[in-house]
């Protein structure tokens, strides 16, 4: 039975019987070893367990990793979902094109139950939860076994992480919709083919519960920076504290999480960045080998969001992202950010001392001359492309093995600026927010420039830091703001086809199950509401940070 035809719950719960060899393939049929069974094969095979711990890991950057089978170009695990995310929030995205496998996240198709990019974004963290559970049962749960409770520890924390990745985008905020159904819980025991959606607060609620273990039990000890130490889990259960609204909680976690780490200086965002787990601030990140990017060297983030890829969907296709100028224009000329991307004569300060050399002509271009330079693997760019992140192998080159950032110090200070504001300090938390920009990104910096409330200020900072890191729904969606990406006929440079505003009670921005789902889980009541976005509608509303 191939991969695509099995419900995702059906399959976590499959994983029990699978080594890490295994995952890849297929999923055996039969029924799952007990906890015993288990338990008893890993005692006689200790590195059995240890692979699919490592597999834990491996899988979350991996081409092929939903249809191992297929050559899907946009199918490359949680950096796919992250790229997904922010295609659908209001900043970011692709050109309205043949070649953009994106489209559906621009148009907002997504929420189409045969499609395969929602199944993606859905199967991958439920696969990652069904190893993780097979992990937690390969000990006794009274083990004393250092080595045993650091890999429960991670697992658990991985599987909140997963949960993490779902919860927020099949209902609406914590706050306004706790009691409402969300997504299923993977527990041993309960009945895959009818397992209901939990409540929100449950599914969150359950991600404290793995989020507390983890803490209690990591240090900052780990083997690579692409494993889940302390540090880790304090920052993941800072982001679950702020979407749950537990703002004290969220700041103190985010402060004890950044401990040992220092931003990108400005200097050193002063050209392309943000593609090596090695960098000082990278607090946790998935590695890509050179041998995971020739699994399908279109297959990963540095094709897709990358501009300096010689083998890619993106430089190759014009379909690099690009942001929004309702929030480019937004940010300061002093602001080393700014030059993240190309501004309208496609010029960037960041890239004046970078040369791209086509291999086999030995043309080359250095700086803004790389805009227009063109060759058989590579088409011009559009003003405001995004040149944020660079390539690992330098400028062209094709070898696809970028890092990609899943946590970073500057999210920790967003989070710790936001939870300190909201729980009754802004004083302490205007000084940490102005101590930061002024330090890392921009000397001439003030909190109250732009004339926004605090709140907005804060989200202001997130989507500029952030952008391309799969933040904007999260936000959007904890804070009830709309998905504004016009404000009418020729305010923004979105594709016509994608330029629309959704507000935030929109149905349609709480993602649908896919089929496969609903086939072999009858327990799964789908989400409806809403109707998909049609260009140029809602001109009327504002975010609050973009007005």
């Amino acid at each position: 039975m191939k991969l695509y035809k099995i419900s995702a719950l059906m399959l976590g719960a499959a994983m029990l019987t699978v080594s890490c060899n295994d995952i890849d393939e297929q999923v055996p049929e039969g029924r799952a070893l007990t906890k015993e069974q288990s338990q008893e094969t890993n005692t006689a095979i200790p590195e059995r367990v240890q692979a699919t711990f490592t597999g834990m890991f491996t899988m979350m950057g991996k081409p092929r990793a939903a249809y191992p089978n297929s050559s899907r170009a946009d199918d490359f695990g949680f950096v796919m979902a992250a790229i997904s995310l922010d295609i659908e929030g209001a900043d970011m995205f692709m050109q309205n094109n043949n070649y953009n496998w994106f489209s559906v996240c621009g148009e907002y198709s997504s929420r189409t139950a045969n499609y395969a990019n929602p199944y993606i974004r859905y199967v991958i963290p439920y696969r990652q939860i069904g190893i993780a559970n097979e992990v937690i049962a390969s000990y006794p749960e009274d083990t004393e076994d250092p080595n045993a409770i650091n890999q429960i520890a991670q697992a658990r924390a991985i599987r909140a992480f997963d949960y993490m990745a779902l919860a927020p985008y099949f209902q609406f905020g914590y706050q306004t919709a706790k009691d409402q159904p969300c997504v299923p819980i993977l527990k041993a025991g309960v009945d895959y083919a009818n397992n209901p959606r939990a409540t929100v607060a449950e599914v969150w609620d359950y991600i404290m519960e793995d989020l507390n273990f983890a803490v209690a039990n990591l240090t900052a000890d780990r083997s690579s920076k692409d494993q889940i130490n302390k540090n880790v889990a304090l920052g993941l259960r800072a982001r679950a504290n702020l979407f749950m609204g537990n703002y004290a909680a969220a700041a103190s976690d985010a402060a004890a999480a950044m401990e040992g780490y220092e931003p990108y200086s400005i200097a050193e965002v002063s050209e392309p960045k943000f593609y090596d787990l090695a960098d000082h601030n990278w607090i946790w990140g998935i590695s890509i080998t050179p041998e995971i990017a020739e699994v399908f060297k279109y297959g990963t983030s540095a094709s897709w969001i990358n501009a300096f890829s010689g083998y890619s969907y993106s430089a190759g296709t014009q379909n690099t992202p690009c942001i929004n100028i309702l929030l480019w224009n937004k940010i300061p000329e002093t602001d080393v950010r700014k030059g993240w991307w190309l501004d309208g004569s496609k010029h960037s300060p960041n890239w004046a001392n970078l040369t791209w050399t086509d291999a086999t002509s030995g043309a080359s271009a250095t700086g803004d001359d790389i805009a227009d330079f063109t060759y058989e693997d590579k088409l011009e760019f559009l003003p405001y492309t995004n040149i944020k992140f660079g390539m690992k192998e330098g400028v062209g080159s094709i070898v696809n093995n970028n890092d990609w950032p899943l946590m970073r110090v500057e999210e920790m200070i967003l989070i710790q600026v936001e939870g300190l504001a909201k729980s009754g300090n802004e004083t302490q938390a205007r000084t940490i927010l102005e101590n930061f920009v002024k330090t890392y990104r921009d000397p001439n910096y003030s909190a109250s420039d732009r004339g926004l409330s605090f709140e907005n200020e804060i989200w202001f900072q997130r989507r500029v830091e952030l952008w391309g890191e799969g933040f904007f729904m999260f936000d959007a969606k904890r804070l009830g703001k709309p998905v504004v990406r016009t404000h009418g006929a020729g305010t923004t440079n979105e594709p016509d086809a994608f330029a629309f505003n959704i507000a935030p009670t929109d149905g349609w921005l709480n993602m649908r199950f896919p089929q496969t789902e609903m086939d072999n889980n009858i327990g799964i009541v789908d989400n409806d509401g809403g109707e998909i976005p049609v260009a140029g509608q809602h001109p009327e509303l504002r975010d609050g940070v973009t007005d």
